[in-house]
C-alpha cells in the first residue's frame, strides 16, 4: 500500500510514529517548500473567497486525491493498474468524515482500491494564504452559481446556456490546468464570453495544482515520476467548485455541463473496459460524491442539465446558436492536445482520439462539422493500420458503433441511477446513432469500405 500524509501548516512537526515510506503533501501555496504546487501565482486563485471549514477540508481531499493519484505509478502494480492507496486528511470534524464513504467514491472513480482516513486539525487550510479574507466567517465571491469549465464544447454550451436562462445571473467559472492547449482555450473563450455578456456577469478562476517537483526546501520530496491517468482530476474540479460554491451560500449550485453520452462513458467494445473507460461525470460517481460532501456538511448541490442528452442534442437546443457556433472552434476538446506537435501537425484537437470523434459527431448533427482537426478521421488511412496506437480509438468507435448490442452493455462502466435507467440507455442509443449518422455520411476510402460492410 502507498501511503500519504496531507499537512496543511508547515511549522507542526511531524508525528513521530510516522513511518519514513509516508509520502507527504504539504500544503502553502506559495510556497517553494510545498509538495502541492500551486504555481507563483497559485494564492490569486484564493483570493477574495473564504470558504467554511468543511468545504475546504473537502478542497483538501480533492487536491490530495489528485496528486496520490499522479504520483503512485499504475505500471508498478501487479494488474498494472490497481493500486492500493492511504491518504491521511487533517479536518475540521473528525467524526462526520468518519461517516462518510470517500473510499466508495475514489475507488469507483479511480479504480483503485482507497482508505481515506482523517485527524483532527484546528486550522484552516486556507489560513495566511495571500488575498484570503481573515476572520472565522466565510466570504464568497457574490455570485448566484458556480460552472465547471474546462474549455472544452460541453462547458462552452453550458455556460452561454446558463447565461441566456437567466440575464440575472453571474457565474464563478472554475478551471483547472497545467498549461497547455487547453488553458489557452480556456482564456481565450472567457475574454470572448465577457465581451458578449459583460463582466459583471462572469468570473473566472482557473486553478494551477499538481504534484510539486522535487527541491532543497520539502521536508520529504514526492517521486519524480508521474502517473498519465489521472482519473482524480474530476474530484478536484468537483471539490474545488464546491468550496467556492459553499463559500457564497448554503444553496449555491455546483453546475457540471457535460452530455450524458460521455457521462455514463459505455466501453466501446468489451475489451475497452478499465483503463478506456473513464468516470469522470458517470451519474453513480456524482450521486456517491453528493452524498458524502453532504454528510461533513456540504450540501451545495451539484447539477448536470445535460445528465440525458447527447453532445449533439446539446447543440442542437443551445439558447443561442449563433454565439455557440462561432466560438465552438476555439473550444478544445481533445484528450491529448499537444501530440499534434510531435507529427509538425497543428495543434488543438488531433481529430483521433475518442473525444474528438464525439465532437465531430456532435457538431455534424447541428451541420458544423467543419473545424480543422490535425488529424482528419474520416479521411486518413493511416488510422485504420491496427499496429498503429493512433487510431485505436476509432476503429472501435467503428466498432462499436455499427456492431449490435444489448441494453445491459450501458451497465459496464458502472450502475445506473434507480428510475432511470430506461432514460440512460436510450441516451447511450442516441449517442451510438449520432456517430454512425456521421461516419456513414462522411467516411472515404477504406473506411468508408469497412462501413459498408459492416452495415
Amino acid at each position: 500500500m502507498i501511503r500519504y500524509r496531507v499537512r496543511t501548516d508547515l511549522s507542526t512537526s511531524l508525528p513521530d510514529d510516522l513511518s519514513a515510506d509516508v509520502r507527504l503533501l504539504d500544503w502553502a501555496p506559495g510556497d517553494v517548500a510545498a509538495t502541492i504546487q500551486t504555481g507563483d501565482h497559485g494564492p490569486a486563485f484564493f483570493s477574495g473567497w473564504r470558504p467554511p471549514r468543511p468545504a475546504a477540508d473537502l478542497l483538501m481531499l480533492g487536491a490530495a486525491a489528485y496528486c496520490v493519484d499522479k504520483t503512485a505509478r499504475r505500471s508498478r502494480r501487479p494488474d498494472r493498474w490497481t493500486r492500493d492507496l492511504a491518504l491521511e486528511l487533517p479536518v475540521g470534524d473528525v467524526s462526520a468524515w468518519a461517516k462518510a464513504d470517500w473510499p466508495q467514491v475514489l475507488n469507483f472513480l479511480t479504480g483503485d482500491h482507497w482508505d481515506v482516513a482523517a485527524y483532527a486539525s484546528t486550522g484552516h487550510p486556507l489560513t495566511g494564504v495571500r488575498g484570503v479574507p481573515a476572520g472565522p466567517q466565510p466570504t464568497g465571491l457574490g455570485v448566484d452559481a458556480v460552472c465547471l469549465f474546462s474549455g472544452g464544447l460541453d462547458s462552452l454550451c453550458g455556460v452561454i446556456d446558463l447565461l441566456e436562462e437567466d440575464p440575472n445571473r453571474t457565474l464563478c467559472l472554475v478551471s483547472h490546468h497545467e498549461g497547455g492547449q487547453a488553458s489557452t482555450a480556456q482564456q481565450d473563450l472567457y475574454a470572448q464570453l465577457t465581451a458578449h455578456y459583460g463582466t459583471h456577469r462572469l468570473a473566472l478562476r482557473r486553478l494551477y495544482l499538481r504534484p510539486a517537483p522535487a527541491n532543497q526546501w520539502q521536508t520529504r520530496p514526492l517521486p519524480r515520476t508521474r502517473e498519465n491517468t489521472t482519473r482524480a482530476r474530476s474530484m478536484l474540479f468537483l471539490s474545488t467548485a464546491l468550496a467556492i460554491a459553499a463559500s457564497c451560500g448554503p444553496n449555491v449550485p455546483v453546475y457540471i455541463p457535460e452530455n450524458g453520452f460521455i457521462g455514463i462513458n459505455v466501453p466501446l467494445t468489451r475489451a475497452r473496459f478499465g483503463s478506456l473507460s473513464t468516470r469522470t461525470t458517470h451519474p453513480h460517481f456524482m450521486n456517491l460524491l453528493q452524498a458524502a460532501a453532504l454528510t461533513v456538511g456540504v450540501g451545495n448541490p451539484i447539477l448536470n442539465p445535460y445528465r440525458l442528452a447527447t453532445k449533439g442534442e446539446m447543440l442542437a437546443s443551445s439558447r443561442n446558436p449563433s454565439l455557440l457556433g462561432r466560438l465552438a472552434p476555439v473550444s478544445v476538446s481533445c484528450a491529448h492536445p499537444e501530440a499534434p506537435r510531435w507529427s509538425k501537425r497543428r495543434q488543438g484537437n488531433c481529430g483521433y482520439c475518442f473525444p474528438c470523434l464525439i465532437r465531430r459527431s456532435a457538431m455534424a448533427h447541428v451541420g458544423w462539422d467543419n473545424d480543422e482537426y490535425a488529424w482528419d478521421a474520416l479521411t486518413e488511412a493511416v488510422l485504420l493500420d491496427s499496429q498503429k496506437q493512433r487510431g485505436s480509438d476509432l476503429r472501435a468507435v467503428v466498432n462499436g458503433a455499427f456492431t449490435p448490442r444489448p441494453d445491459r452493455d450501458a451497465l459496464r462502466n458502472g450502475p445506473l441511477p434507480a428510475g432511470e435507467r430506461r432514460a440512460f440507455v436510450d441516451v447511450w442509443r442516441r449517442g451510438q446513432a449520432e456517430l454512425r449518422t456521421w461516419l456513414a455520411s462522411g467516411a472515404e476510402g477504406d473506411l468508408a469500405q469497412i462501413i459498408g460492410a459492416l452495415q
